[in-house]
């Protein structure tokens, strides 16, 4: 028979034990947690980086697929929709070349060809004006036609290229309505100004009240006048 000297002894180490047990569990309840928390912030890190990568690669995309147009009343932001012909590799237009105004237009008349246009003038126009390289004979547009264009557009300035449907290898297409002032004007005619028609080839020079006036458009910086050469392709009428 246990001695009551023996029996606490066995008390005590029952209780050393329990305590082990309890404190093996605590510190495995411990390092669950901790475990548990490492991962948690490693997944959150991991969208994270995920997420500021797909915003990044969207943004990228976007700048890449936005190119200025003379769409647009004021500050456009819609692109001319091409027409539905298969893109094309123009070759440069051949032929003499015209000077107006400071821009010099090289194969002026050869509407085959993509022309080569430079501008540099240290006088900034205070009115629209044009001159018409080739005079074409068929319908004339007005400014509510939706047209389809062939164009180039410099600044007249310097003459840096900023846009050209030549350079996307089709025509453009839209409405006059929904363009810059000065490209419906251009085209569509105004006072002094008489409409192109479909077969000519025409240059613009546009004060930047009747561009994008003083805020800066993509490459275009603000209070640019601009210089466009387009030819008429075609004329649809609304209405």
């Amino acid at each position: 028979m246990p001695t009551n000297k023996q029996r606490r002894e066995a008390a005590r180490r029952h209780l050393e034990r329990q305590l082990e047990r309890r404190q093996q569990r605590e510190a495995s309840r411990k390092r669950t947690t901790l475990i548990a928390t490492i991962a948690g912030t490693i997944i959150l890190a991991v969208v994270v980086v995920v997420v500021v990568i797909a915003l990044t690669n969207d943004n990228k995309k976007a700048n890449a697929n936005s190119t200025t147009t003379p769409t647009g009343s004021t500050t456009p932001s819609a692109t001319p929709t091409p027409t539905p012909t298969p893109s094309t590799s123009y070759p440069p237009a051949k032929g003499a070349a015209v000077t107006f105004r400071g821009v010099t237009v090289k194969g002026a008349t050869d509407l085959a060809g993509a022309p080569g246009v430079t501008s540099k003038s240290t006088t900034a126009p205070t009115k629209l004006e044009y001159k018409d390289l080739v005079v074409g004979k068929g319908e004339p547009a007005t400014a509510t036609s939706t047209v389809t264009v062939q164009y180039a557009g410099v600044l007249y300035k310097n003459g840096k290229a900023f846009d050209s449907s030549w350079s996307r290898g089709q025509p453009a297409q839209f409405s006059l309505a929904q363009v810059v002032k000065g490209f419906t004007q251009g085209i569509a005619g105004s006072s002094g100004v008489p409409p192109m028609k479909v077969g000519g080839r025409r240059i613009i020079i546009m004060p930047a009240s009747l561009g994008y006036g003083a805020q800066a458009q993509g490459p275009i910086p603000a209070n640019s006048p601009l210089v466009f050469v387009v030819d008429l392709k075609k004329v649809s009428t609304a209405g």
